[in-house]
C-alpha cells in the first residue's frame, strides 16, 4: 500500500532527520514522495468532481516541498516531517481557501478545510462578511455535517486579544471576529490512514467543509 511506505519512510525521517541521511536515502525519499504524488492525484480527482473551479490543477501545484521553510523553522531539522498539499485554486500558495491533507506518522496525519492566516486584506473582508451576514457563518460553522468530520470546530488557537480594528470588544460576535485564522481540521491514527476508506474519508470530510470554504472565498472576492 502507497501510504504505508510513506509513514515508514517519514517515521525514519523524523528519526535521522539530517541532509547526511537523506542524502543516502535519498531513492527511497522519491519512492515515497511518488506514492504521496499518486495519493494526491487520487484525491485531486475526487475533488474536481465537487469543486470545477479546481480544474486543471496537477499534484505538482498543491504539494508542499519537504525541505523546511526558514521564515518558519523551529528547529535545527532540514525536513518537515510530513508531506502535505494545500489544493486551491491557483495552487498552495494562492490567496484562496481551500483543502489541505498532511500524512505524518504517530497519528500526526491531518485533513483539514479553510483559510490559515490570510493576509491583512483578505482577513478585513472574511471579518466584515461574518458582521454583516452572522446567521449565514454561524449556520455553516454549526453544520452537523461540518461537524462530524471536524468534531471540534473551528480552530481557535490563532486569535487576537483585542477587538480588530473597527469593531467593538461589546459586539456579540466578537469571539469571531477576533480569528486570525478560519480553518477546520481532523487528525488520523495511522490505522486510520492505513484503511482501504482512507481517501473516500477524506473527501467527505471535503464535501462536508466546501460551503464554509466557498463563504471564506466569496468573502474575499474583489469586487
Amino acid at each position: 500500500m502507497q501510504r504505508a511506505f510513506i509513514l515508514s519512510f517519514l517515521r525514519d525521517l523524523a528519526d535521522n532527520n539530517s541532509k547526511a541521511w537523506m542524502d543516502v536515502h535519498r531513492a527511497e525519499y522519491h519512492r515515497a514522495r511518488a506514492d504521496y504524488t499518486a495519493f494526491v492525484a487520487e484525491l485531486i480527482k475526487g475533488l474536481q468532481q465537487l469543486e470545477p473551479d479546481l480544474l486543471g490543477l496537477t499534484p505538482q501545484e498543491v504539494m508542499f516541498r519537504i525541505n523546511k521553510n526558514d521564515r518558519f523553522q523551529q528547529s535545527d531539522e532540514p525536513y518537515k516531517r510530513h508531506m502535505g498539499a494545500g489544493i486551491k485554486r491557483g495552487g498552495r500558495h494562492s490567496q484562496w481557501a481551500g483543502y489541505f491533507v498532511a500524512l505524518q506518522p504517530g497519528g500526526e496525519t491531518y485533513v483539514g478545510a479553510g483559510r490559515w492566516q490570510p493576509e491583512a486584506e483578505q482577513l478585513a473582508r472574511i471579518r466584515q462578511e461574518i458582521h454583516y451576514n452572522p446567521a449565514e457563518f454561524h449556520a455553516l460553522r454549526q453544520n452537523p455535517e461540518l461537524l462530524h468530520h471536524f468534531p471540534s470546530g473551528l480552530d481557535m488557537t490563532q486569535t487576537l486579544k483585542t477587538a480588530p480594528k473597527g469593531y467593538d470588544r461589546t459586539d456579540p460576535d466578537i469571539e469571531w471576529l477576533r480569528l486570525k485564522s478560519f480553518f477546520v481540521w481532523q487528525s488520523f491514527s495511522d490505522k486510520e490512514v492505513l484503511r482501504p476508506d482512507f481517501l473516500a474519508r477524506v473527501l467527505a470530510a471535503w464535501q462536508a467543509a466546501q460551503p464554509f470554504v466557498h463563504f471564506l472565498n466569496e468573502a474575499m472576492q474583489v469586487e
